[in-house]
C-alpha cells in the first residue's frame, strides 16, 4: 500500500505548472528548430525564429511562453492500493496546486476561467476549476498528466460523426484548413478515433500528451495501420502549405498523434483537436516517497537560433500616424511600432458596445480616433516588470466588433494573431484601414517592446482591461492592407502550389 500526501500532491501540480508556463517539452521545440532549418518561406521563417526565441528567453527568465497561460486539464490514474493522508478530496487537492502555481509572487500567472460560462463570466481570479479526468487502475502508483490548454487552441477543437465508409482522411484535409491560424501553427494534432463522441474527444486531448517522434516513424516506418495513418495525415496536412501563424509554408504540424477505441457498427466519431506553438504538458509520478521534482531543459540543448528586427522593415510612429501611411501599407511587409495604442479584447468590446447602444461616453481618456488597438490580455508583471507576456490574441473573435470600431469610432488599424472573417476584411477595405499581425507564441519576446503600461478603462475587467501600451519597435506584418488583401489567403494558397511543385521534383 502506497499513502500519498495531501501536500505532495498540491505541491507537484504547483510546481508542475510553473514548470510548464515557462519550459516548452523540449522534444516540441527542438521539432520547431528542424522546422525552421528547412522552411522556405521568408515570413514563416521569420516566425519561427520569434517562436524560438520567445522560448529561450522564458526559460532564461522564468516566465511564461505566452499570455494565455492556459486552462489547466489533469489526466490522474490512482493504482487501486493507493491510500491517502489528506482532507481535501482529489479535485480540491489539484485545484488547490492550480491556485498555488497561478499566484505565485514570484511568476504570476494570467487567470484566465471565468464563471458561469454565459452571462457575466467573472473571473475566478486563480485559474480554478481545473478540467480532472480520473482512472482506477491497478498499482501502487499515481500517475498524472497535466497541460495548460491555451484558448486558441482549444477553441479550435473539432467533433463530427462520420459514416462508417467515409473517408476520415477527407474530413480531416477539409476541417484543418476551415480551423485558420487562431491555433498558432505550428503545433501537433491530436486525432481521436471512435468510442462516443465524448470519449473521442478526450482520445484527441490525451492523444497530445505523446512526445513528438514523428520523424523517427517515418526513418524507421510505420508497423501497423494507425502509424500508417500518422504518416498520411502529417505529409497531407503539411502539403496544405497553412505553414507557421498561417503565412504560408512548408510546416504546420510538427507531430500528428492518434489514439481510437471500439465503436458502434453504425458510427465512426472523429475528434481532432490542435496543441499550439506554446505547447505545454508535463506527466509526473507520486509513490509516497515525496513531491515530484521537475529537471529544466540544459541551455545548450536548444535551437540555436537568435531572432532579430529585420533590417528592411518600416518603421512607424504611432503617436503621428495618418490614414495615408496605412494605405501606402503591402500585404506581407514588416513594420516595427514605436508610440502608444491602445489594447482590447471580447469583454471590453462588448462594454463599448452596450455603452454606444446606449448614447453613453466611453469613459474618460478612451479615444480610438487615428489610433491602434492591440487584441491582448496579458500576464501581471513581476519584479520591475512594465508588463508580463503580452503576445497576441485571436482576432477573429472581435470581426464582429470591426464595423463598429472602425465606422463609428475612427480607429485607424487593429493588432492581432491570425486571420480575419469576410466582414471584417470587408470592412477594413471600406474604411481603408490595416490590419498587422504579431506573431503568437512569442509573447514574452513582445513584451520586451512594451516601454510603459497603464489600464485607463474596465479594470474590474482584469487582464480583459483596456490598457494604454507604450512600445518602441514592436515587430508586426500587414495582414490585411487597406485595400482588403489577406496574406491569410494569399500565403497558403501559394506554398500550396509551391509545396506541389517540390514534391514532383522530387
Amino acid at each position: 500500500m502506497t499513502i500519498i500526501d495531501q501536500e505532495d500532491l498540491i505541491n507537484s501540480v504547483a510546481d508542475a505548472l510553473q514548470f510548464i508556463s515557462c519550459y516548452h517539452p523540449l522534444d516540441f521545440i527542438q521539432a520547431v528548430g528542424k522546422a525552421w532549418e528547412k522552411e522556405q518561406s521568408p515570413a514563416a521563417k521569420d516566425a519561427l525564429a520569434q517562436i524560438l526565441m520567445n522560448s529561450r528567453m522564458s526559460a532564461e527568465g522564468h516566465r511564461p511562453v505566452c499570455q494565455d497561460t492556459g486552462m489547466v486539464v489533469a489526466f490522474v490514474e490512482i493504482g487501486m492500493d493507493v491510500r491517502w493522508s489528506s482532507k481535501l478530496g482529489l479535485e480540491d487537492m489539484i485545484n488547490e496546486g492550480v491556485r498555488r502555481a497561478y499566484t505565485d509572487p514570484d511568476n504570476t500567472l494570467r487567470a484566465s476561467m471565468v464563471t458561469p460560462p454565459w452571462g457575466q463570466r467573472r473571473n475566478t481570479g486563480d485559474n480554478t476549476p481545473a478540467i480532472v479526468h480520473v482512472r482506477i487502475v491497478p498499482g501502487k502508483q499515481l500517475k498524472i498528466g497535466l497541460t495548460a490548454k491555451g484558448g486558441g487552441s482549444e477553441n479550435k477543437a473539432r467533433f463530427t460523426v462520420l459514416n462508417p465508409s467515409d473517408n476520415l482522411v477527407d474530413w480531416v484535409l477539409e476541417t484543418v484548413p476551415g480551423m485558420g491560424a487562431g491555433w498558432c501553427p505550428p503545433g501537433m494534432l491530436g486525432l481521436g478515433i471512435g468510442g462516443s463522441s465524448e470519449k473521442a474527444m478526450l482520445l484527441a486531448k490525451e492523444a497530445l500528451m505523446e512526445p513528438v517522434d514523428i520523424q523517427d516513424l517515418i526513418a524507421r516506418g510505420a508497423n501497423t495501420a494507425l502509424e500508417q495513418l500518422r504518416l498520411e495525415l502529417f505529409e497531407k496536412v503539411n502539403a496544405l502549405g497553412i505553414g507557421a501563424q498561417g503565412l504560408g509554408g512548408l510546416t504546420t504540424v510538427v507531430d500528428v498523434k492518434i489514439r481510437d477505441y471500439p465503436t458502434h457498427a453504425a458510427s465512426l466519431p472523429v475528434a481532432l483537436i490542435p496543441n499550439c506553438a506554446a505547447t505545454r504538458h508535463i506527466e509526473f509520478t507520486l509513490d509516497g516517497s515525496g513531491p515530484a521534482e521537475f529537471t529544466p531543459p540544459a541551455p545548450e540543448d536548444y535551437p540555436d537560433v537568435t531572432w532579430q528586427a529585420s533590417t528592411n522593415a518600416t518603421r512607424v510612429n504611432l503617436d503621428s500616424i495618418t490614414a495615408e501611411e496605412v494605405k501606402n501599407w503591402k500585404p506581407g511587409q514588416r513594420l516595427l511600432l514605436t508610440g502608444r495604442m491602445l489594447t482590447g479584447r471580447d469583454a471590453a468590446h462588448r462594454r463599448i458596445q452596450e455603452l454606444l447602444e446606449k448614447n453613453q461616453p466611453l469613459p474618460e481618456g478612451v479615444d480610438f480616433h487615428n489610433r491602434f488597438i492591440y487584441y491582448v490580455g496579458p500576464v501581471d508583471p513581476v519584479d520591475g516588470e512594465v508588463v508580463g507576456p503580452a503576445g497576441p490574441t485571436t482576432a477573429t473573435r472581435m470581426d464582429k466588433f470591426t464595423e463598429m470600431m472602425l465606422g463609428k469610432l475612427g480607429l485607424l488599424g487593429m493588432i492581432g494573431k491570425a486571420e480575419r472573417g469576410p466582414a471584417a476584411i470587408e470592412s477594413i477595405r471600406k474604411h481603408q484601414a490595416a490590419y498587422l499581425m504579431a506573431v503568437g507564441g512569442a509573447a514574452y519576446l513582445v513584451s520586451k517592446a512594451i516601454r510603459k503600461a497603464r489600464v485607463v478603462a474596465f479594470e474590474d475587467l482584469g487582464m480583459e482591461a483596456i490598457y494604454e501600451f507604450e512600445v518602441q519597435d514592436m515587430p508586426v506584418i500587414v495582414a490585411v492592407d487597406s485595400q482588403g488583401e489577406s496574406v491569410h489567403q494569399t500565403g497558403p494558397a501559394q506554398w500550396r502550389v509551391r509545396i506541389e511543385d517540390i514534391g514532383r521534383m522530387q
